[in-house]
């Protein structure tokens, strides 16, 4: 019977983050402990009568559970030979008095020892429930508080992985500390106590030199076999971070014909984990059979005694019982004394890790006492809003939006932005176009301050948004991005999610706007149609009108357009763009675009190249340069193979 309790993680878990692996215990590594066990507390202490009544239940089990011995001697000791009367039969009060309350006594000190550990578990359940979830709710809000860049440098994988082992790390912790632990101290105490005082110390001193070479060994095996253990874990990790990168990219294998070549490195890094769990599973079977052996000594030893005992007529037949009995009783302790600190021992490397994600700094956080952005109003005007042949009402903006010599650089060695400054004003449209990697769509992330500028500022209706709140910055922004990336949930959920609580008439106003509405409501579900992981059950044109959908939906004052319509074809595009200006009509709106055609009727056009803004003007003035926006309007008329008309002011 394997009582470590420990098994090999199941297959196909997710992904986790890897680990340190010292092979010993270290004062960093007890420090470390320590401060996950004090981080831990104040989550349970809300439940602290929960926690004060389930000890309490704890403790009069395990009296319980003592007692049960001792009457069990009583009861032995009452039927032995020497309860007989002078005429050679037994009594007849010890016949029918003493046995039946024994008997009677001893069942129910063993139905308490069970009903105590019930209410335990009973009066404990929402404390230990509630300390999850909101440490979970915590590092979910948190991950979602963190940078972009955070998020890019990590596998989402090893978070979620990061969290369902802190979850459950809290139960193990408060399971095997709070209910394992101290009550199994207070039974030996009290097995101690009673041996000692009942016969002479030689018992007390044998159990407890069993306890102390038991404890020592487990400890000292355990420190040094968990670095078996982490590494196991961690080549299990990289096992299913690569199956399941790989299944995420199904079409690209598919693409390529790879199959087999990711078949060749899963497997590769299956046998390794399997060469680790070999060695963990080896360093295993030296702890119990080591455990095994030093309980079966101590119980020879100690019934050794209790049947000299015996034989020198200082105890008696139920002493001896009972002797048994104490150190059976223990034996079941003692023998989860070991799991309990391999459990712990990984509950709290688990939680710890959970808890780093806590302490995770925030790359772009909230000046402390930030206002909400506040946004201008014209009081009294008739334009306040305006409706959509589709019946879908927007709101007119009057913010307007400005970057002031802007510096911004993922990486110091590469700079992305140089002196960026460009205004779009209240109502207007600003488009910026140029080739790929000059940085255009740095704009719109710095806009949505998914990272801070290292130099100049940005404002919005004159208020720099890094002295504004990120929630009400981004509430006040709507956008379609490149590529779109879906929920794995139905069409009306991923379109509503632009307002969430938004009704099926508002869901099927923003659709009809977007043109999606005659292909939703063609499918056999309708709004009701799941898209699929990542919403790869739809084209790239049909996800792009979700996108567009549901950002009519939110109906910001301010709209970033990232290549909206850059996966439709030119049908669908010609009558997309006309709802994009309809919607952007009296909105604050940057539009970053490859296709000149698309951008013709802004206000201000923007051509940047390198991080740098090279020209600026609307159309025609751009063209009349006759520079770099005349030469790229050119090469794309040219491989169209048609002139586009274009009709000027």
């Amino acid at each position: 019977m394997r009582r470590s309790g420990e098994t090999a993680p199941s297959r196909v878990p997710l992904p986790a983050s890897t680990g340190e692996g010292a092979a010993a215990a270290s004062p960093k590594t007890a420090t470390s402990d320590w401060r996950t066990l004090r981080r831990l507390f104040p989550y349970l202490w809300e439940y602290k009568w929960r926690v004060l009544i389930a000890l309490g239940c704890m403790v009069a089990a395990k009296v319980a559970n003592v007692g049960v011995p001792v009457l069990l001697k009583n009861l032995v000791d009452a039927m032995t030979p020497g309860a007989v009367t002078a005429g050679g039969g037994l009594r007849p009060e010890a016949v029918l008095v003493v046995p039946v309350a024994l008997l009677l006594g001893y069942g129910l000190l063993r139905l308490s020892t069970s009903l105590f550990a019930e209410l335990r578990e009973l009066v404990f359940a929402k404390a230990t429930a509630g300390a999850s979830r909101r440490i979970s709710l915590e590092v979910f809000e948190h991950l979602h508080g963190l940078s972009l860049r955070f998020h890019l440098e990590r596998q989402t994988g090893g978070l979620t992985r990061d969290i369902e082992r802190g979850t459950r790390a809290v139960n193990s912790l408060i399971s095997y500390s709070l209910y394992s632990i101290i009550p199994t101290l207070i039974e030996v105490g009290l097995v101690l106590g009673f041996l000692a005082l009942k016969f002479d110390a030689w018992f007390a001193w044998i159990t407890l030199v069993a306890l102390v070479v038991y404890i020592i060994f487990t400890v000292v095996v355990t420190e040094w076999r968990t670095q078996f253990r982490k590494q196991m874990n961690e080549l299990d990790s990289t096992a299913q971070s690569r199956a399941i990168d790989s299944l995420l990219n199904f079409e690209t294998v598919k693409y390529f014909n790879n199959e087999a070549f990711e078949a060749r490195r899963y497997d590769e890094n299956l046998d390794r984990y399997r060469r680790a769990a070999i060695k963990s599973q080896r360093t295993l079977s030296f702890l119990n059979a080591g455990q095994q052996f030093i309980i079966a000594t101590g119980l020879v030893v100690m019934l050794w005694r209790a049947t000299l005992g015996v034989v020198a007529g200082s105890m008696s037949l139920g002493d001896l019982v009972m002797v048994n009995a104490f150190m059976i009783q223990l034996y079941i302790p003692l023998g989860f004394l070991g799991v309990i600190y391999r459990e712990l021992k990984q509950s709290l490397t688990d939680l710890e890790k959970m808890f780093t994600l806590l302490e995770q700094p925030r790359e772009v956080a909230d000046a402390p006492g930030a206002p909400a952005l506040r946004l201008p109003t014209s009081v009294g005007s008739a334009d306040q809003e305006e409706c959509t042949a589709e019946g879908l009402v927007h709101a007119v903006s009057h913010a307007d939006v400005a970057f002031e010599h802007v510096h911004f650089a993922y990486d110091p060695a590469r700079p992305i932005l140089h002196d960026v400054s460009l205004h779009i004003p209240a109502g207007k449209t600003v488009a910026v176009v140029g080739p790929s990697g000059s940085g255009k769509s740095t704009l719109a992330r710095l806009l949505y301050r998914f990272y801070d500028v290292q130099q100049g500022s940005i404002r919005i209706a004159g208020q720099d948004i890094r002295q504004v709140t990120q929630t009400s910055l981004r509430q006040a922004i709507g956008i379609v991005p490149q590529d779109t990336v879906l929920f794995n949930d139905t069409v009306e959920y991923n379109i509503a999610y632009g307002r969430p609580g938004a009704n099926r008439q508002q869901v099927e106003q923003a659709a009809r706007a977007a043109r999606i509405h005659d292909f939703i409501a063609g499918t056999p579900k309708g709004y009701d149609t799941a898209v699929g992981e990542r919403g790869l059950k739809l084209s790239g044109g049909e996800k792009q009108r979700v996108a567009i959908a549901r950002t009519l939906l939110k109906d910001p004052p301010i709209m970033i357009f990232d290549e909206a319509t850059s996966a439709l074809d030119s049908a669908n595009e010609r009558a997309i763009q006309g709802e994009l200006h309809t919607a952007a009509r009296n909105k604050t709106t940057l539009v970053i675009a490859h296709r000149l055609s698309t951008v013709v009727d802004a206000h201000e056009i923007l051509v940047m190249d390198a991080g740098r803004i090279v020209e600026r003007g609307t159309h025609n003035e751009l063209l009349a340069l006759g520079q770099r926006y005349a030469s790229m309007w050119e090469m794309q008329q040219a491989s169209q193979g048609t002139e586009e008309v274009v009709e000027t002011a």
